[in-house]
């Protein structure tokens, strides 16, 4: 038996085998094609259902426009809309009788000169061309018929235009537009054919009718009524307020309504005159009703009070709950978040309103993104850089055991935004401080360096890579021992007591220390708000060297001065007693009669009596000058002449320069015949007049002209003195008197102190001097003076 099995084997193998293989391959062709068939009835059956709910949502579309038609056909209100579709003719909504004379076609609302005036007619014609070209909406009014007044709005719609006519009554006529039964029986007919919440009102507000879906929603809300009395959704306050808006013109009035559970609501209300009508849209879902995954059903009540965005997704990525401050956040339109929205749904959502990171390769992004439904833990992602600026976190979360992922956003713009200006202004305060010549130094309450700047290793020779970064103040102490042997511990153990003083009453200090390396350190200690203390230290060795030298140069000044102050006092005095007696003894000789003098020593007479006037005149300003300094020179005003100033003037020169000493000077006087009486100190004057004369012929050539030139303008006097010397250099210019003061050589030396004088007391005066160059060659001296000088009082 065991030897015939192998070859049975073998024959049914080899005999057989030809014959089962087409057997095989026709049951499998049958079975596929069996299966093929069926998917393929599959597939058609599914299709004639879909598109029986394609056909039966297409006919409820068209059914809903077909109701909206109708209620605005039931209008006196006309509205046009054209299509943006060439040879198309525009749709007619409403009753044209309202506007057109009896017995005209619906289409004759078209022909605006039928029914308005030519003007009014050709400039409503060119306000819709404007509209359909240029899509320049447009409002205006426009008179028709017996004194009638029709609205005219028009706007873009899509790739269209629509136009609205909105007739007004008579004057006197009352607003009517649907009322009574039959009117009333047109608003429920198509409010019954709503889904959504419809109702009535009759004129004075009240509720007179309202279909099922309406009274759906007020039984959701507790609130019971019939169709004789529906119930009223608006609170007593709202209500008055909504009609109020209601009766002040024809437009709808849109109210939002929150619902609570139930969600919000966007009313709609129309008003016929008599009668109004609305209807109540739902802006979203109510999100209590969405289906809660197991066991996030004790957070779903919390996470909507909440004021972080938060979304909560199934595991298979439809959105279960969620808090308007997530759609806040994103700035959702109302109705877009629903529940069982696809999470892809919703980032393609963000994308294309460019509210998502840029990204190059979206969908990688967005599938990595989505791997946080494959996660056990909580994952925090890289913050998204929003288009805008935002910056958002984005934290996910696994929902439960069934899988799903709870999303957490925050918004860290202004954050971020607090935190660059925060560290901002920290690195420019790090700056400045480093910037400082003095050195800071921040101690905490617990003693140890919080801030500081280089200035502060720097002063005091501290090797701050190796105390680290907050060492405490004693490990300051120490290693400014060991930098400064002789006192640097003690002034730090010193200072330590300022610093962790923690009494509330404490006050800020201030001092010096004169450190053993002859360095000078200014300190103070500073309380801070926040409880820490900062100290400054600053170097004014320098600064101490320089007020030392400087007050020991000040005080050999004033000693200097006061010895000047002597010797001029005495000086003066003493020189003037031997100078009067030479000056008698000259003129003595001089008188002397008789042939007993030479002509030689006549002229040497005449330079002693010129010399010791000029001796003499030096010692009065030198004794000027000092009662000037010393604050007592004083003016005596008086009534004077010119021209006897400058005969005083004249004498003095001609002492000065007396006929032997060479050819005098050529002094011209130009002085007008209506010349008024100044008032001035006639002495202070002539000495005035006297040294500027002098020092002009001191710098004139010899036997030169000098001109004296006397004007008077308004309340002013100017004396002029032009002289032929060698003129003024730009250095010159650029100070008065400069090139007089200079000491010169020869017959120039000694003008300096005399100009001094000048200057002293035409300033007592109240008036100014100058000097400017001549061209060709000279000089010119203005002084300016009031014409009455006792009015200046002492000026210096």
């Amino acid at each position: 038996m065991s030897t015939a099995a192998p070859a049975w084997a073998q024959g049914i193998s080899t005999a057989n085998l030809g014959g089962i293989a087409p057997i095989a391959v026709a049951v499998g062709a049958g079975c596929f094609a069996v299966l093929a068939m069926t998917v393929v009835r599959t597939m058609l059956k599914e299709g004639r259902t879909d598109r029986r709910r394609a056909n039966e949502q297409i006919a409820g579309l068209r059914a809903l426009v077909d109701d909206y038609e109708n209620l605005i056909a039931g209008n006196r209100e006309i509205t046009i809309v054209w299509s943006q579709e060439a040879g198309v003719p525009p749709r007619l909504l409403g009753q044209t009788s309202a506007i057109l004379p009896a017995g005209r076609p619906p289409e004759a609302v078209l022909d605006f000169y039928a029914w308005l005036s030519g003007a009014d007619a050709s400039r409503l014609a060119r306000l819709v061309e404007d509209l359909r070209v240029r899509g320049e909406a447009f409002h205006a009014s426009f008179p028709y018929g017996e004194g009638r007044l029709v609205k005219v709005n028009g706007w873009i719609t899509g790739g269209g235009a629509a136009l609205r006519l909105r007739p007004g009554p008579v004057a006197g006529e009352p607003k009517t537009a649907i009322g009574g039964d039959s009117g009333l029986e047109g608003l429920r007919a198509i409010l019954q054919l709503q889904a959504n919440p419809g109702f009535v009102r009759d004129a004075k507000g009240r509720l007179i009718y309202a279909n099922g879906a309406y009274h759906a929603l007020a039984a959701s809300l507790g609130k019971s009524g019939n169709d004789a009395q529906p119930a009223e959704l608006l609170d007593a306050g709202t209500l008055q307020a909504h009609l109020e808006r209601c009766r002040d013109g024809n437009e709808p009035v849109l109210l939002e309504l929150d619902f609570g559970k139930m969600g919000r609501f966007e009313l709609t209300e129309f008003t016929f005159g008599g009668l109004g009508a609305g209807y109540l849209r739902p802006l979203v879902q109510p999100v209590a009703a969405a289906p809660v995954a197991p066991g996030l059903s004790h957070i779903a009540g919390i996470i909507d009070a909440l004021a972080t965005p938060i979304a909560i997704f199934s595991a298979g990525r439809e959105l279960v709950q969620f808090n308007q401050a997530y759609a806040n956040l994103w700035n959702f339109a109302p109705g877009f978040l629903t529940p069982g929205l696809d999470e892809r749904a919703v980032l393609d959502k963000l994308r294309t309103e460019g509210m998502l990171p840029n990204q190059v390769d979206y969908h990688t992004w967005r599938a990595k993104h989505l791997e946080s439904y494959s996660r056990k833990a909580p994952f925090e992602a890289e913050p998204w850089h929003l288009p805008d600026g935002r910056t958002i976190k984005v934290i996910s979360a696994p929902a439960g055991p069934d899988g799903g992922v709870i999303y957490v956003f925050e918004d860290l713009t202004e954050r971020l935004e607090l935190e660059s200006a925060n560290k901002a202004m920290t690195n420019v305060q790090r700056e400045t401080i480093n910037a400082l010549s003095e050195a800071v130094a921040v101690f905490g309450t617990n003693g140890r360096l919080t801030l500081c700047n280089p200035r502060l290793s720097a002063l005091w020779k501290l090797p701050m890579n190796e105390l680290g970064n907050n060492p405490h103040i004693d490990q300051i102490a120490d290693v400014s021992g060991r930098a400064i042997p002789q006192d640097g511990s003690k002034i730090w153990r010193d200072l330590k007591r300022g610093i962790i003083d923690l009494n509330p009453t404490r006050t800020d200090q201030a001092g010096r220390i004169d450190r053993s390396d002859g360095r000078l350190l200014d300190y103070a200690i500073t309380r801070l708000p926040d409880g820490q203390t900062m100290m400054t230290f600053l170097d004014v060795t320098e600064s101490a060297s320089y007020s030392k030298v400087l007050k020991e140069r000040n005080d050999a000044l004033v000693a200097a001065d006061r010895l000047k102050d002597a010797f001029v006092e005495n000086v003066s005095y003493e020189l003037r007693s031997p100078l009067t007696n030479i000056i008698g003894f000259a003129d003595l000789l001089a008188a002397a009669e008789g042939d007993g003098l030479t002509e030689r020593q006549r002229a040497y007479i005449d330079y002693i009596r010129a010399s010791s006037v000029t001796l003499g005149v030096l010692i009065d300003n030198i004794l000027d000058l000092a009662s000037v300094d010393a604050g007592i020179a004083e003016l005596n005003p008086e009534p004077l002449d010119v021209v006897s100033l400058i005969e005083k003037a004249r004498a003095g020169i001609a002492a000065t320069f007396p006929a032997g000493s060479g050819e005098p000077p050529n002094l011209v006087v130009d002085l007008p015949t209506d010349m008024p009486v100044l008032i001035a100190d006639g002495t202070r004057l002539v000495q005035v007049l006297y040294n500027l004369l002098s020092n002009a012929a001191r710098f004139s050539p010899s036997g030169g002209e000098i001109r004296l030139s006397v004007n008077h303008r308004g309340e002013r006097v100017l004396f002029i003195i032009e002289d032929e010397g060698p003129g003024l250099t730009d250095e010159m210019k650029s100070a008065i008197l400069t090139r007089l003061d200079s000491p010169h050589p020869g017959r120039q030396r000694g003008a300096g102190l005399a100009l001094s004088i000048v200057r002293t007391f035409v300033n007592l005066h109240g008036g100014t001097i100058s000097a400017e160059q001549r061209e060709p060659r000279g000089s010119r001296i203005v002084v300016n003076l009031p014409r009455d000088c006792s009015l200046a009082g002492v000026a210096e």
